[in-house]
C-alpha cells in the first residue's frame, strides 16, 4: 500500500493494518521528512488517545493529516507503532 499527498510518497509498505477501515503503516515505512509534530490529540473509547502529524511536502502543509495511538489500549495492540492517514491523502496500491 502506498500513502501519497502533494505528489509524494509519504509511506509504502506491503503489511498494513485496517482498522476502521483505515490503513496503518508500520512507523519505519513513513518517510519522516513529510512529519511534523503536532500537539493535536483525540481519544478513541476502545483505541485510546491518538497523537497526529501534520505534512508538509512542497511548501505546503496539511495539518493533522497524520494520526498514530502511542500507547493503545489492548483490544488496539496490533496499530502500536503505525500511522493512518486522512485529510486528502491519497491510499493506493
Amino acid at each position: 500500500m502506498k500513502a501519497t499527498w502533494n505528489g509524494q510518497t509519504i509511506a509504502e509498505s506491503g503489511t498494513t493494518v485496517v482498522v476502521e477501515g483505515n490503513h496503518y503503516f508500520p512507523r519505519e515505512s513513513v518517510k519522516s521528512e513529510y512529519l511534523a509534530e503536532s500537539a493535536t490529540h483525540s481519544t478513541c473509547p476502545w483505541k485510546g488517545e491518538a497523537s497526529y502529524f501534520s505534512l508538509k511536502v512542497g511548501g505546503q502543509e496539511n495539518r493533522d493529516a497524520a494520526w498514530f495511538y502511542p500507547a493503545p489500549k489492548d483490544a488496539a495492540r496490533q496499530i502500536k507503532d503505525h500511522v493512518a492517514f486522512w485529510k486528502g491523502v491519497t491510499i493506493s496500491e
